[in-house]
């Protein structure tokens, strides 16, 4: 089997080395070479043809953005980012995703190492053999999300005819432009949806700002107890799982610090074996992302008659969480990441009975 090729990008001797350390063990993986700032690692790239890139946000000479926007423009490939757990990384990170990065990764400091090593080594491992099967066309994919964003247009909408109906959306990689492509669309009267993309506790308020601008429903970071509203999306704080509770005829959000599931804290099959009650008046999709997350949530909730929505493998970046659910037969439909939307609402404004005929849609 071929290893995949990595090269190792940042200005520091002490990050490289432990990144190197932690990939030293892996049969599938070999560090082909390092580079301390942009201008070397732009050489190293044409001579060496690494398959995958780890990238530090902040450099000497040229800072990580600016040398992605470069490397998306001119060799778009794999690239991970190791980003800083602050307000101001978490802004850079977004932009990068934006730019065309695949994912990221928490920049280890030695405090963290002490306790987090083993979590760190085997996130990277996990995240750069996940970004080495992301086939080479679907870079293409960046563009296209632009331009589901670009000059967007909001749907028209009559509105909910059903009380409490209620949109549940699961992402993690490739998500957070895949999220703001479809919320930029929904109109003020929109069904409320609430979201678990995997990203940091110190990402997700950012994240949920970010796609506020550019949205005429209100975004927000979910908080406990929260009622759940009409023309409203509450985002899965980073650190929390999310949960969906009926009561006195209304539904509100749920935060619990409980462990992770599925490797995620927010994980999004928490989310929809929450909604198991209710399922009848819910819309479940998943978008893209690695792993399985949220597959079996979703079968749960189509045999208790929910609408179940998957991303296609063209428009996802990575196929893993939509195409675990295809593989249990858990959706009643699979769309292109443009039509979700238009979807979502199509159903949303159907009576009880009109909403039956719908769910035998493909």
């Amino acid at each position: 089997m071929k290893k995949i090729r990595v090269l190792v990008i940042d200005d520091s001797t002490v990050i490289r080395e432990i990144v190197k350390e932690c990939l030293a063990d892996d049969e599938q993986i070999e560090v082909i070479g390092e580079a301390e700032d942009p201008f070397v690692a732009r050489e190293l790239i044409k001579e060496l043809q690494p398959d995958v890139l780890t990238l530090d946000i902040e450099m000497p000479k040229m800072d990580g953005i600016t040398f992605l926007a470069n490397l998306m423009r001119l060799r778009p490939m794999p690239v991970i980012m190791l980003s800083t757990l602050t307000t101001k990384g978490a802004d850079i990170t977004l932009e990068a995703l934006e730019l065309g990065a695949l994912d990221f990764i928490a920049k280890p400091n030695f405090e963290h190492l002490i306790t987090h090593k083993d979590s760190f080594k085997s996130t990277l491992k996990y995240k750069i053999k996940q970004c080495f099967l992301v086939d080479q066309k679907n870079f293409q994919l960046t563009n296209a999300l632009k331009s589901v964003t670009t000059g967007v247009r909001t749907h028209s909408f009559t509105g909910v005819k059903r009380n409490n109906h209620i949109v549940a959306i699961g992402a993690s990689t490739g998500g957070t432009e895949a999220l703001k492509g479809l919320v930029a669309t929904l109109p003020e009267n929109a069904p409320p949806v609430v979201i678990v993309q995997h990203i940091p506790e110190t990402f997700s308020l950012r994240f949920a700002e970010r796609m506020n601008a550019k949205s005429v429903v209100t975004v927000q970071e979910a908080q406990h107890g929260q009622k759940i509203k009409l023309g409203n999306v509450y985002v899965a704080p980073g650190d929390q799982h999310l949960k969906v509770i009926a009561k006195g005829g209304s539904l509100f959000c749920a935060l619990e610090n409980s462990e992770r599931v599925n490797r995620h804290k927010p994980a999004v099959d928490v989310l929809f074996d929450s909604l198991q009650e209710i399922a009848g008046n819910v819309q479940a999709v998943l978008l893209t992302g690695m792993g399985n997350d949220g597959a079996q949530g979703m079968l749960n909730l189509k045999e208790l008659g929910a609408r179940t929505v998957i991303q296609d493998k063209a428009t996802s970046l990575v196929w893993g969480m939509p195409g675990s659910a295809h593989k249990l037969n858990a959706h009643t439909c699979e769309m292109s990441l443009n039509k979700i939307a238009k979807g979502i609402l199509a159903y949303a404004k159907l009576s009880k009975v009109e909403m039956k005929g719908f769910l035998n849609e493909r």
